[in-house]
């Protein structure tokens, strides 16, 4: 059987008509290996107002893997860090690179009859719990919040994040902290301790204002505070762990594993969450998670985008010693993603299970790739940032 890369698609799917877009990252990337034998292999990268330079990145790192061996896994992605010069500090080639790393994996896995997952070790964790995101579209009230919430405990989901911050954006006003602070405390209110609360902030507060909104948050026990303050601000996590009781998460913004190192040994995290679709891919999340083992830091990957995405993701979940908890959109996608594959993986009841095939362990359905298939740039909502759930954001006045 040959393990030569004879053909690379890159394909953009989303919506039709795309100056509607879905709630959440209406555009995904995939990159499909085809070998000599016909072997078919799938992998994902990010958006996120970033469609056309990932893409166009995929293009670059397409000269290194056409033809290239399947199995060289860290040879292939040496080969491209070495004449990329800029891969470190460039989310557009780390993007790419992980894709067509993904879809190695697939390859081998499906070559050699074995899942992933197997392939990395094996099954440590049979079964995946599952946090909800993307169900609190148009919520702003603490009403809204609890109304919304329901329906996602109905769905079997025992733990949920979401953003309860509105407009705020680097401070945070009186009126601000007290609705998330009812927010919260409505859904605390509402559920008790049968559900776990996790509280994003994108990334979007100054040292003193993430300091303000965590500490006000603390009484409610959130599972974890996400990115509370500004990528660039990374020493500033010192302080808001000096004074905020809730653990700090973060990662998705961090592009390999020696960025997470960074973090991890310095102390500015509590639950990393690396993105596999940014990351370098699946090889590299191993590596990280295994990183945080040796510091006893839990991993809690990040998950917003397509399902070939999930299946990587889970994947690498089963086999750590070291997992939390899965972000999970599935439940809130619109159709034709939800559609894109035909077997892979479940969820019920708040919990992911694998299919077991080999590779990946999806099968994709083509008619999606053809009936979904777009090209140019995602739209844009000049009120809503591409990183809100739509309807939450309201511009200062």
């Amino acid at each position: 059987m040959s393990s030569k890369i004879k053909d690379i698609e890159i394909l953009e799917l989303g919506e039709k008509g795309r100056e509607i877009s879905s709630p959440w990252s209406s555009t995904i990337l995939l990159v499909k290996f085809t070998t000599d034998d016909g072997l078919v292999g799938f992998g994902e990268a990010p958006t996120t107002l970033m469609t056309l330079p990932v893409k166009e990145s995929m293009e670059e790192v397409k000269r290194v893997f056409l033809g290239a061996d399947f199995y060289d896994v860290e040879r292939n992605l040496k080969t491209f860090y070495k004449h990329s010069f800029y891969l470190s500090k460039s989310m557009e080639a780390t993007s790419a690179l992980s894709a067509f790393e993904i879809a190695s994996w697939d390859l081998i896995g499906k070559a050699t009859g074995t899942p992933v997952f197997k392939l990395l070790g094996g099954e440590f964790n049979p079964q995946i719990r599952a946090y909800a995101n993307g169900w609190y579209s148009d919520c702003v009230t603490p009403e809204d919040f609890v109304r919304k919430a329901k329906v996602v405990v109905s769905k079997g989901f025992d733990a949920m994040k979401f953003d309860p911050f509105g407009n705020n954006y680097d401070t945070i006003s009186r009126e601000g902290l007290a609705n998330a602070v009812n927010i919260v405390g409505a859904l605390r209110e509402e559920f008790g301790d049968k559900v776990d609360l996790l509280i994003e902030c994108h990334g979007r507060f100054s040292t003193r204002a993430a300091i303000a909104a965590g500490t006000a948050l603390d009484e409610f026990n959130p599972l974890f505070l996400e990115e509370p303050v500004h990528p660039e601000l990374e020493m500033g996590l010192l302080e808001v762990k000096r004074y905020v009781r809730t653990p700090i998460a973060l990662g998705e913004r961090l592009l390999n594993k020696s960025d997470f190192a960074r973090y991890i040994s310095q102390g500015l995290v509590d639950i990393i969450q690396p993105d596999l679709t940014n990351s370098l891919g699946i090889l590299e999340a191993k590596k990280t998670g295994a990183i945080a083992e040796a510091f006893g830091v839990p991993v809690a990957y990040h998950n917003a985008f397509g399902p070939i995405q999930t299946a990587a993701t889970l994947n690498v979940d089963v086999t750590l010693p070291n997992f939390l908890i899965q972000e999970s959109f599935e439940v809130f996608w619109p159709d034709w993603k939800k559609n894109l594959l035909q077997s892979g993986y479940t969820l019920e009841k708040g919990k992911f299970k694998l299919s077991g095939k080999p590779g990946l362990g999806v099968v994709v359905n083509e008619k999606i790739l053809q009936s979904s298939a777009v090209d140019g740039m995602e739209p844009f909502d000049p009120v809503e940032p591409p990183w809100v759930v739509s309807g939450t954001y309201k511009p200062p006045e």
